[in-house]
C-alpha cells in the first residue's frame, strides 16, 4: 500500500513538473515572440521606402509600386532579381493608400474586433 501512494505521488509530481515546464516554455515563446514582433516593426518602419502595391504574377515573380522619396517605381521581382519597369508620375496613380490612417487603424483595431469581422464573412452552414 505505502509502495503504491509512492509511486502515484511521484507520478502526480512528474506531471506537475512536465506542466510547469510547459507553462514557462509558452511564457517564453510569448514574450520572445512579441519582442521579434516589436523588434520588426521598428525596423521596417521606413519614411523613405514603401511598397504601395504588389501584383503575384507566379509563385515567386511579382509586379510592385514603389515609393523613393517623391518618385514611383514599377518593379520586377524575382526570385533572384529585380528589374526597374517604369518610372510613374503621383497623377498616374489612380488611388494612393494613406499610411498614417492604416497605422493607426491596424493598432487601434483589438483582436475582438478582427475576429467579429472574419465571423461576419465566413458562410453559415
Amino acid at each position: 500500500m505505502i509502495l503504491l501512494n509512492a509511486s502515484a505521488l511521484n507520478s502526480f509530481l512528474q506531471l506537475m513538473g512536465a506542466i510547469v515546464i510547459f507553462a514557462f516554455v509558452l511564457v517564453i515563446t510569448y514574450f520572445t515572440t512579441k519582442w521579434i514582433g516589436n523588434y520588426q516593426q521598428v525596423h521596417t518602419t521606413n519614411k523613405n521606402l514603401r511598397v504601395i502595391e504588389s501584383l503575384r504574377l507566379t509563385n515567386n515573380k511579382f509586379i510592385q509600386i514603389v515609393q523613393a522619396g517623391d518618385v514611383y517605381l514599377v518593379i520586377a521581382v524575382g526570385k533572384e532579381e529585380v528589374q526597374l519597369l517604369t518610372q510613374l508620375t503621383k497623377e498616374q496613380l489612380t488611388e494612393l493608400p494613406d499610411f498614417t490612417k492604416t497605422q493607426n487603424t491596424l493598432s487601434q483595431e483589438s483582436f475582438q474586433d478582427i475576429l467579429s469581422k472574419v465571423k461576419k464573412h465566413i458562410p453559415k452552414k
